[in-house]
């Protein structure tokens, strides 16, 4: 094991061990060396090599080392150089307290061979340390009866320092009665004595205080201060005194019970008992003594009650100060009253108008008041005002008196109520302030007639309602109040129908606008009216207001179709034509029918509900046109009953049927109808083709009529001469209000048909259909006359 690796205490009692026993290799005269307290770590001590007579090589080969007597690394060797460095900062006065010199012995140890040599590490002290008293203040009593020249000493300062470091020198402040004298104590050290120069006077210096400065000598020297106070004990020789004769305070009004007013003061040049005072009031009247109060020791004077500037402004004090001797001092107290604002202003109503009419002129008294505060001054001048969207105003009058006034005109419509505040405020700090509220109403005037919810009105009644049905009603309003706002409704005819019989139509309640249809009403003969509806007030004079009302007559699914042809109450029905050559699609007959209804209600459809022959006609749904489904042929019969339902669209649906028949027959062509294009380049065509083709087909056209007009008087014959009767014609006009609608084959107002019906059996049954009102088509309608002429034959 290197010796470097012995535990610390193990290596110390090896050292020890080898001190003891190598007595005889240890050099005897010791190497001193010196270092100055406090220097840096590291700084340079001294080269134990050229001491020694060693080489440097010999340092680490011989394990050189330093040890101190009390084992402290205080310095180290540098076993490269032989140089001893300061391992630690030395404080002198830690290592030797007040020893002089401070010495710190070592060995320089070498251990291959064994050697030793003793050295001495000199800590020379440096003034790092500041004189100090144990006391920071010294007390000393002296009666003003001592002689001069009395001495009285004081504790010495202490310094840590020593020798020249330490306390040399202490001095006085400079003073007229005192002065410093030093003595030598029996360690050496010096301590100060104070003497009195001159006879002491309490009255005139009762107390000394003076700075006692002891000083070290050190470069530069340190210096360290206490404070001595002399105290000059008295004797009684004096009368007491206030500092002021007379004590002038201002209280405010609103100190609360037990605040200080004033705290007085005597002075007594005397100490002790003598010195000792007691203040009290002196000659004070009753309401004094119940209002203030003072403390017999500290002269402070208290409220025991609350003042109040408006009663009392101000109170006149004599007080007194008595010592121990019975002498006594007097003074007196002052006592202004300060007013404070804390009085709010006050508002008296004199008089009030309310309610006011909406229709008063500008500057009508409303109200009038009075305002008014007990504070004085500032704290008693007052502003009065009101808020500033209101159309009223605040007119000073007389004195404190302010009258409230309308400055706008007032409209109860716009704002019934006004809620006023009356604001007072003083100009006191702080400011207080008074508010009273009014409550103005404004009473109605009749200004505003009743205005309808709508200018005009629209009503939709179905036909065929019962009577007294509630229809719809009105709604007028008044912005007036009361009997101005009560309405009245009433029934107005219209100006330019004035013969509507209104009376036996509908009626109004007065009293809420609701309208009633007093008897049931028919589309198909009133389909809309119009009348007035007045509306008035009950203010006087009354105003009033019209509102139009516009009634219109909805339509009810009320009339089933009704076919116009063939006509289904002659004695013998007509029979329908058709060549046995007709092609498919050839146009047999057209159902014509009509509804008294309107809109959906009228739209009429067609359906075949039972054929002879089921699949050789059908029935076009939406004009009646009955035409062949399919070619004909010589099995097919030579009779056919059709039988055809028309309905209408109407909830629930109304419906007719109608029976046609049909007689096949052989060597009867239909005409050649040109098709609408063709129809049209022929029209564009030449117009000498033209005419040639209109000729022909007029003549071929006039003798068909003229075989056609033969064989129906010929057939009318027979049938007269076998039954006695003759053609039935239908008596009066069919119904005005057939309303034809665009595609379902029904016809307009202005068709009426007569329609000759032949009995009997067999082939010789014809139809005759004639307008009895001809209308004529306009030019562009050249498919619907084909159409007709088609349909049946017509003579003239």
């Amino acid at each position: 094991m290197e010796p470097g690796e012995i535990r610390p205490q193990q290596k110390r009692q090896v050292l020890l061990f080898f001190v003891f026993l190598g007595g005889s290799l240890v050099c005897s005269e010791p190497w001193r060396y010196s270092v100055a307290e406090e220097m840096e770590i590291g700084s340079f001590i001294a080269n134990v090599v050229k001491d020694i007579g060693l080489g440097v090589e010999d340092l680490v080969s011989r394990g050189a080392r330093v040890i101190f007597d009390d084992y402290k690394p205080y310095l180290q060797l540098d076993q490269q150089t032989g140089n001893l460095l300061l391992n630690e900062q030395l404080d002198r006065e830690a290592l030797c307290h007040l020893t002089e010199p401070c010495i710190l012995h070592f060995q320089v140890l070498f251990e291959n061979p064994l050697q030793f040599f003793r050295a001495e590490l000199w800590v020379k002290d440096i003034n790092d340390h500041t004189p100090a008293f144990l006391d920071k203040h010294i007390l000393l009593k002296i009666s003003e009866g001592t002689a001069p020249g009395t001495s009285f000493q004081m504790d010495s300062a202490q310094d840590l320092d020593v020798g020249k470091n330490g306390v040399q020198n202490y001095t006085l402040s400079p003073n007229p009665y005192f002065h410093l004298q030093l003595q030598d104590s029996d360690d050496g050290r010096k301590y100060p004595e104070l003497l009195l120069d001159q006879s002491l006077d309490r009255e005139k210096e009762p107390e000394f205080r003076l700075t006692l400065t002891a000083l070290d000598g050190g470069s530069p020297p340190r210096s360290g201060t206490t404070l001595v106070r002399v105290l000059v004990l008295d004797i009684n020789d004096n009368a007491p005194e206030f500092q002021r004769p007379v004590y002038e305070v201002q209280v405010p009004e609103n100190s609360p019970v037990d605040s200080l007013v004033v705290r007085v003061s005597a002075t007594d040049l005397d100490a002790g008992i003598y010195g000792e005072l007691s203040y009290s009031f002196s000659h004070v009247s009753t309401d004094i003594r119940k209002t203030f109060e003072i403390h017999p020791v500290s002269g402070e004077i208290h409220l025991k009650a609350l003042l109040d500037f408006e009663l009392i402004q101000s109170y006149t004090i004599n007080i007194q100060a008595i010592d121990g001797g019975s002498l006594s001092g007097k003074s007196a107290i002052l006592v202004q009253v300060v007013d404070v604002n804390d009085n709010a202003p006050e508002i008296v109503m004199t008089s009030l108008t309310s309610p006011i009419p909406e229709n008063s002129s500008p500057e009508m008294v409303v109200a009038i008041f009075s305002v008014r505060d007990q504070d004085a001054g500032d704290n008693g001048r007052m502003v009065c005002s009101i808020q500033d969207d209101l159309p009223f105003l605040l007119k000073p009058t007389f004195k404190n008196f302010y009258t409230l006034v309308t400055e706008l005109p007032l409209d109860r419509e716009r704002q019934a109520e006004y809620n006023i505040t009356i604001t007072v405020t003083d100009l006191g700090t702080p400011r207080l302030k008074t508010q009273h509220n009014l409550t103005v109403t404004v009473s109605d005037v009749n200004d505003n007639a009743p205005a309808f919810s709508q200018s005009s009105y629209t009503l939709r009644v179905r036909e065929n309602n019962s009577p007294a049905l509630h229809i719809g009603s009105v709604s007028a309003t008044d912005r007036d109040a009361g009997a101005n706002a009560q309405v009245t409704y009433s029934l107005l005819l219209p100006p330019h129908d004035p013969h509507l019989p209104l009376a036996s139509l509908v009626s109004i309640n007065a009293d809420n606008g609701q309208l009633f249809a007093l008897r049931a009403l028919d589309y198909e003969a009133l389909q809309a009216f119009e009348f007035g509806v007045r509306a008035a007030d009950r203010g006087s004079p009354a105003l009033s207001s019209q509102a139009l009302v516009r009634v219109l007559v909805v339509d009810a699914n009320d009339n089933a179709p009704f076919v116009l042809y063939p006509l289904q109450n002659g004695s013998a029905p007509c029979t329908e034509l058709v060549p046995r050559a007709a092609e498919a699609g050839y146009l047999v007959t057209k159902v014509v029918a009509v509804d008294g209804d309107s809109g959906q209600n009228a739209w009429l459809s067609y359906q075949l509900l039972k054929a002879t022959e089921p699949g050789l006609f059908g029935v076009w749904a939406h004009n009646g046109e009955v035409r062949t489904a399919r070619l004909l042929s010589e099995r097919d019969a030579v009779k056919h009953r059709l039988l055809v339902l028309v309905k209408d669209n109407g909830e629930p649906p109304l419906s007719a049927s109608v029976t046609l028949h049909v007689l096949l027959v052989d060597g009867f062509s239909q005409p050649y109808l040109p098709l609408p294009d063709v129809a049209a380049a022929e029209a564009r065509a030449d117009p000498l083709t033209v005419y040639l083709v209109i000729a022909l087909a007029s003549v071929s056209s006039l003798f068909l009529v003229s075989v056609l007009v033969f064989v129906a008087v010929r057939l009318c014959r027979r049938s007269r001469a076998a039954s006695g009767g003759g053609c039935s014609v239908p008596e009066g006009p069919f119904a005005g209000h057939l309303v034809d609608v665009s595609g379902t084959g029904t016809l307009s107002r202005s068709y009426q048909y007569e329609v000759c019906l032949r009995g009997g059996s067999g082939t010789d049954e014809f139809k005759f259909l004639k307008p009895a009102i001809p209308n004529l088509p306009p030019p562009e309608r050249k498919k619907e006359e084909s159409h007709t002429f088609l349909n049946g034959f017509e003579f003239f």
